[in-house]
């Protein structure tokens, strides 16, 4: 028998900071269908976890939240496909009148995305800024008590068996609230040294990838905030 799945919500409390994780259900198959519609996708991941979420807000109501939704939005959906290695003979297998050449709408269906995260409040809002601080990930791996570490997975994808598309976040309590992007690719032939199981690993393909983009922004507290009442939350 299989196992039952059970939807999960996690609050953490400290100061006037909640971080909040909720995990649920795939979404079903009619509002994934929706969902495409109104993103003007062909589809969305096979796995679209719509309601997980993690926030985190201040009692002020502004703060951060990461959600599937949001991530999708920013995909490319007109253009930038991506095409496998054996596109072509795929094509000239199905020359038959019963099968057509037309290609759906061109859209990112590897779903590559650049999402950071979606500000909340209304009144007021973290600050953006550009910065030249990185996340230090030495000192994440710092053996010290966490009082608060989820991991949220908002979609995956296996791209038709040609790999692997993933998005999830992670949270732990740290000293600081600095966000930031960064963007590795490579061409399969310059990877041929690599152990193909680490290809599907996030952490550790990483280092065999060379950086594209990265982006490192500061998290700031609206003005008007009382110090006091900022208590700023140690995250990344």
């Amino acid at each position: 028998m299989m196992p039952v799945f059970k939807s999960s919500r996690r609050d953490f409390s400290f100061g006037p900071w909640k971080l909040t994780a909720a995990r649920t259900h795939i979404m079903k198959s009619a509002e994934a269908e929706r969902l495409a519609e109104e993103l003007h996708m062909p589809c969305v991941p096979e796995m679209m976890f719509g309601d997980n979420i993690l926030r985190i807000q201040h009692e002020s109501l502004f703060g951060i939240e990461f959600n599937a939704t949001d991530a999708l939005k920013c995909v490319n959906n007109s253009q930038g496909m991506v095409k496998v290695a054996c596109a072509e003979e795929w094509q000239e297998s199905r020359s038959d009148p019963e099968h057509s050449k037309e290609v759906v709408k061109p859209y990112d269906w590897t779903y590559t995305t650049d999402y950071k995260g979606t500000l909340l409040g209304d009144l007021v809002k973290l600050k953006v800024s550009p910065t030249t601080e990185h996340i230090d990930t030495e000192k994440l791996k710092a053996r010290e008590q966490i009082m608060f570490f989820e991991e949220v997975l908002l979609f995956e994808d296996e791209l038709h068996d040609h790999g692997v598309s993933s998005l999830s976040v992670k949270i732990a309590d740290k000293r600081y609230m600095l966000r930031e992007y960064t963007s590795r690719e490579s061409k399969i032939s310059s990877l041929m040294h690599v152990p193909p199981p680490l290809f599907t690993d996030p952490n550790e393909i990483a280092q065999y990838l060379p950086v594209k983009e990265t982006v490192c922004e500061k998290l700031e507290f609206p003005e008007d905030l009382h110090p006091e009442l900022a208590a700023a939350p140690e995250s990344t």
